[in-house]
């Protein structure tokens, strides 16, 4: 957003710090006040609202009786297909309550610079996915009482601030059960980087299930790379090209697991028949794969109506039973895993 537009919204957003300094309060309770909270004494609301009545604050939402109630998602990016379906949870979730979403991701503005927008633009509140969040916006969101929720965040946030996953670790330990139980013994990985929480879930959870089989944890089996097609391609193949490749790979996402079904095709490794290949997340691209794939599936529309209706709650001074909200999985089988055709684990 740039010009006008911009220059409006940091004069809303400098206007509110003034007159959180000329009360003698914080930023976050002139924003309670802003957003009709109920969590504020009725002496501080009166004087809070006298000021804001005397600096010509406008609730800008309520210029307009016909003005939807806003949120913001902002994203890392809006690659791939985690990435849609999240947005669509939220934007769908927020519609069958009459909430407009905007969303926007952080290449062009940071999450310090959205957390302002929101703030000017009256929203009430911003989701924000897949993203790590510095201490300097931590303490913005506690400091000043911003309505925010984590989805999937990849650094560990502050206590205080909600966030909403899925049970990543336990996902990971069925689907390399699965894999067990057909009879695999040697299963590789492809795995998010260290400093995802939910990838480090996962890389736990399939090594947890490995444990639990009596298994040795084999570290030439895994790879860590983003949640990225051409990384996956490249590390699934450094797995299979060995003459002790595993025979069944669990990928930490879809996009990866689309990479290991592209190296195994490249090197004439069969799906499943010599190499069996299990994903996590179930995005649409997972069904139409060659061969489609077997998934730990993530409920992205629930993911979508918890963090809004977290959110909305926050916004209305209604803070949640706890900071940490966990959804299950569910394991949906298709045709790309099988029994491996034999105990060895030469080339099919």
């Amino acid at each position: 957003m740039t010009g006008p537009a911009r220059s409006s919204q940091n004069a809303q957003y400098g206007l509110l710090t003034s007159i959180a300094n000329e009360a003698g309060v914080s930023p976050a309770t002139v924003s309670k006040v802003v957003h009709r909270r109920r969590d504020v004494s009725e002496a501080t609301r009166e004087r809070i609202e006298t000021l804001l009545a005397e600096y010509g604050y406008v609730r800008v939402w309520e210029g307009d009786a016909g003005r939807p109630r806003q949120i913001l998602a902002v994203f890392r990016d809006l690659a791939g297909p985690y990435t849609l379906e999240v947005v669509r949870g939220i934007v769908e979730s927020g519609a069958e309550v009459g909430v407009h979403t905007t969303v926007g991701t952080t290449s062009r503005s940071s999450i310090g610079q959205w957390l302002q927008k929101s703030v000017a633009m009256g929203a009430a509140g911003v989701v924000i996915v897949i993203s790590a969040l510095a201490d300097r916006d931590q303490r913005r969101i506690l400091d000043q009482g911003l309505p925010v929720v984590l989805v999937d965040p990849l650094n560990a946030p502050s206590a205080d601030i909600p966030s909403v996953g899925v049970t990543n670790w336990h996902g990971a330990t069925t689907a390399v059960q699965h894999l067990i139980g057909l009879g695999h013994r040697r299963i590789g990985m492809l795995a998010g980087r260290s400093s995802s929480l939910a990838g480090s879930a996962r890389l736990h959870g399939y090594r947890a299930a490995l444990a639990e089989a009596g298994i040795p944890y084999d570290p030439a089996l895994v790879r860590s790379t983003d949640f990225d097609y051409g990384e996956a391609l490249s590390a699934a193949r450094s797995v299979l090209d060995r003459s002790e490749r595993p025979t069944a790979l669990f990928a930490a996402s879809d996009v990866q697991a689309l990479g290991a079904l592209e190296a195994a095709r490249r090197l004439g490794v069969a799906v499943p028949s010599g190499l069996s290949v299990m994903s996590f997340d179930d995005t649409l691209v997972a069904a139409m794969a060659s061969p489609p794939l077997s998934a730990v599936r993530q409920p992205f529309r629930e993911l979508g109506q918890e963090a809004t209706r977290i959110l909305l709650n926050l916004a209305d001074g209604r803070p949640p039973a706890t900071t940490r909200r966990e959804l299950a999985t569910e394991l949906v089988l298709r045709m790309s895993t099988a029994s491996p055709r034999s105990e060895k684990s030469g080339r099919a």
